[in-house]
């Protein structure tokens, strides 16, 4: 992936220089690739059409549809519980093929552990999209989990980064703790990140670029306690902060989130840089979107292996759309092994059978096999149907 400078006229190895050198706020030791295991990608067989930035562009505006709003600002996710069904997806053996997900970066912790060929991120916020381009230019101006959440939260880098790539999700939330914020130094790291993300070949807008930067900025300024927000709606004590999030385990006590170890951030980048997580605007309960990415991945021969919905089975319903997305996916093409991945909260959170005590959500998983099946014998009558019915044991 280009690490050009964000002036359009240097190298890429000045400018990639020149922004460690005003990260680290010193001419010190410059980024050191990953020790990590070089583990690629599945076969890319499938995605051949997003090999080049036009292509990825070109991929995005075929399956997206027009934009609606929601209440949120969904910069992160409000699910403390969402690593808690990663141990059972190992034991169900949920790997490779295709991954669906909707919202912002909680996403990355389930394809670090699934592996999947290809991952596209629907929502109907395009603001959505527009901060999938912002995590795409962190990956690609950095080369290792320190820098990147440097690049993020606008801190200086360690100056010995090779010792860095080793060290415990702990250290790394420790620096960034720790670390003073400096204008001119946020600075270039949004104007690095908005050239970066012109280069993806989208046709964006002033305004677009402005809601990049806005977004850039709310994560500079609420540091690694940024929490997700609604709108109209009082915050919830039980909701995590940013460093909730990555410091999280799942249910068997392994830290899971992707920044976790240099493995699974390579993992993610090498995707990234190859074009394979694809950000789509559209509704699950839509005409296009969903359907859309049904028959890409059918028409290529493969299966998707999960599909993170969140709870926006909740809304469906109470909107009167949930058989729209059903009918959706009973056309997608999957195996024994492919999964749902929801999340529950109020009242029902506290009361089902799965809910961990001192989480204001539950993380359920289901087959998607057994999803069809029941919708097709009309056993959703309900929400509380949805989030009960063939539940896998955790």
């Amino acid at each position: 992936m280009n690490k050009a400078s964000w002036h359009g006229v240097l190298s890429r190895t000045m400018a990639k220089q020149l922004l460690l050198i005003l990260l680290l706020g010193s001419t010190g030791t410059l980024a050191c690739q990953g020790q990590a295991s070089e583990r690629p990608p599945s076969s890319v067989g499938i995605m051949e059409a997003a090999k080049t930035d036009s292509s990825f562009a070109n991929l995005i505006e075929e399956l997206s549809e027009p934009g609606g709003y929601f209440d949120t600002d969904n910069l992160i996710s409000n699910e403390r519980s969402y690593l808690h069904v990663m141990g059972k997806m190992r034991d169900v053996g949920v790997s490779g093929g295709v991954y669906i997900g909707v919202g912002p970066d909680q996403n990355f912790s389930y394809i670090a552990q699934v592996r999947p060929k290809i991952a596209f991120i629907i929502d109907i916020r395009r603001d959505n999209l527009l901060q999938h381009l912002m995590f795409k230019a962190a990956f690609a101006l950095s080369d290792n989990r320190i820098e990147y959440l440097c690049l993020l939260f606008g801190c200086p880098v360690p100056k010995d980064q090779a010792g860095w790539v080793r060290k415990q999700i702990q250290e790394l939330v420790d620096h960034v703790d720790g670390s003073t914020i400096d204008d001119r130094r946020v600075s270039s790291a949004r104007t690095a990140i908005l050239d970066q993300v012109q280069r993806f070949g989208l046709e964006l807008a002033d305004s677009d670029l402005a809601t990049i930067g806005r977004i850039h900025q709310e994560f500079v300024d609420g540091g690694l306690n940024l929490q997700f927000t609604s709108f109209y709606r009082r915050p919830q004590r039980l909701y995590p902060t940013f460093r909730d999030l990555l410091l999280e385990q799942d249910l068997t006590g392994r830290q899971t989130n992707y920044m976790t170890t240099e493995d699974d951030f390579q993992f993610i980048k090498r995707l990234q840089e190859r074009n394979l997580v694809v950000p789509v605007v559209g509704d699950l309960a839509g005409d296009h979107a969903l359907a859309a990415i049904a028959r890409y991945v059918k028409e290529r021969g493969e299966r998707v292996s999960a599909f993170y919905v969140s709870n926006i089975e909740f809304y469906l319903v109470r909107q009167e759309k949930f058989d729209r997305f059903a009918e959706t996916v009973t056309s997608l093409p999957i195996d024994s092994h492919s999964v749902l991945i929801r999340s529950l909260f109020g009242r029902g959170a506290y009361e089902h059978p799965q809910a961990v005590p001192g989480y204001g959500s539950t993380q359920l998983l289901q087959t998607i096999g057994s999803f069809v099946d029941e919708y097709k014998q009309g056993g959703y009558r309900s929400y509380w149907d949805i989030v009960s019915k063939h539940v896998i044991n955790q």
